[in-house]
């Protein structure tokens, strides 16, 4: 049975319950959906964080657990298997999916929503199969699906059920466009951030006392990588810039996060990173704080940010939340992050894997105190002009309330009543 016309309820579905970069944008995301008055719902398919995040905020969630055998399953867990171990790991997934995906589609039809809207490729796939089948359904794509050959060819084979793709920057967008022609529509949609949250102005962390340092001295200048352990993060051209760098240069570095994924062979371990660090030498200049929930207090506390992806963004959060934050962000050059910023305007950058052109644009801002600033103040003035929230809360109504008129779940003469 379809909702009433004039109530509007979206259930959004999302893999994961840790607070990695996708989960700080659907934050954003539901918040909006939610003051522009949309009743939202979020199912998940594990426990954590970002429940607890989510509940604090007032918004509903179900929590559906996915089997460790699906939740495991993805490009990384098949790469260097022969083609019998691919097979079985494939089937072993589906069997797993079949069962979830009658479990879901329940959870779905309790919950009597307008429209779906997925995140994360699994996802994208079991609400296919567990949609009501007049539902809208709205892909939101946050990674490149060319590089990905076995959700590119799951996500090909189910895009019929999908109503409209939401890309997070241009770059994916005509990844898509690339993959699977005019069908279906693709919108770009960029993250967003509430800068109220992440503001130049708030509480700091000590990732001193986090990273079990001792103080540092005054005058020392802080360098901050933030994000998931993702092997394509970057952090051991990080750690090999930072080895670089004069021995008489006043910073300290940190590194801030953790292993978040269940897909074998996709992150670094704690382990991994810290005998690098022992390698180059730099246990004194070095700390780990380990998963922060609230990253504005912890980037607060840094002088500069260094986004080092070795593989094209999507996106990069880190990025506009650096920048909302007030600070100097070092960019990857590739993807979606460059979209985002302008070279020496409100950003330095550098080429994705190059330890030594990183190491010299952080020398460069260690040293110009200056430079760190004006940066820091043109990128604040970028966010709140381009990524603020506010601008998100328009755009994501109007796509939703277009769904729904087209499906029947909202006639024409409440349109709008949901702004």
């Amino acid at each position: 049975m379809a909702p009433t016309s004039n109530i509007l309820r979206v259930v959004h579905l999302n893999p994961s319950g840790q607070l990695g970069g996708a989960e700080t944008s659907l934050l954003t995301l539901l918040t909006s959906i939610r003051e522009a008055g949309f009743e939202v719902a979020l199912i998940l398919g594990e426990d954590g964080p970002f429940r607890e995040r989510m509940e604090r905020l007032g918004i509903a969630v179900h929590v559906l657990p996915l089997p460790e055998g699906l939740a495991r399953l993805g490009d990384s867990a098949l790469s260097g298997r022969g083609r019998l171990a691919r097979v079985a790991v494939l089937i072993s997934g589906v069997l797993w999916a079949i069962p979830y995906g009658w479990k879901l589609a329940s959870a779905i039809r309790r919950l009597r929503p307008s429209l779906i809207h997925t995140t994360g490729f699994k996802m994208h796939i079991l609400g296919a199969w567990a949609k009501p089948a007049s539902t809208p359904l709205l892909w939101h794509l946050q990674d490149y699906v060319g590089k990905r050959p076995l959700m590119r060819g799951l996500l090909a084979w189910h895009r019929r059920f999908c109503s409209l793709a939401i890309a997070n920057s241009r770059s994916v967008a005509l990844d898509l466009e690339r993959q699977w022609g005019s069908r279906p529509q693709v919108v770009t949609l960029p993250n967003t951030v509430d800068v109220d949250v992440f503001a130049p102005h708030g509480p700091r962390l000590d990732l001193d006392k986090l990273a079990n340092l001792p103080p540092a001295p005054p005058g020392t200048v802080r360098i901050g990588l933030l994000g998931t352990f993702a092997r394509w993060k970057g952090h051991h051209v990080f750690l090999r810039a930072l080895s670089l760098l004069p021995a008489d240069l006043p910073f300290r570095a940190y590194i801030i996060g953790g292993p978040i994924y269940r897909t074998g062979g996709s992150q670094f371990t704690f382990d991994e990173l810290n005998a690098e660090v022992k390698r180059l030498g730099l246990g004194d200049r070095v700390g780990f704080t380990g998963f922060i929930g609230q990253s504005a207090d912890a980037l607060r506390a840094l002088d500069v940010v260094v986004h080092c992806s070795t593989e094209p963004e999507p996106f990069g959060m880190v990025i506009i939340e650096g920048m909302s934050c007030g600070k100097a962000v070092i960019v990857s050059r590739a993807g979606g992050a460059a979209e985002i910023i302008e070279d020496g305007v409100d950003a330095l950058c550098h080429t994705p894997g190059d330890a030594e052109e990183l190491a010299a644009q952080i020398e460069r801002l260690v040293r110009d105190e200056d430079l760190r600033l004006r940066l820091g103040a043109a990128g604040r003035c970028k966010v709140e002009a381009r990524y603020a929230r506010s601008l998100l809360q328009r755009e994501i109504a109007s796509l939703y309330e277009q769904q729904c008129l087209q499906s029947g779940h909202l006639t024409p003469s409440v349109a709008g009543g949901a702004e």
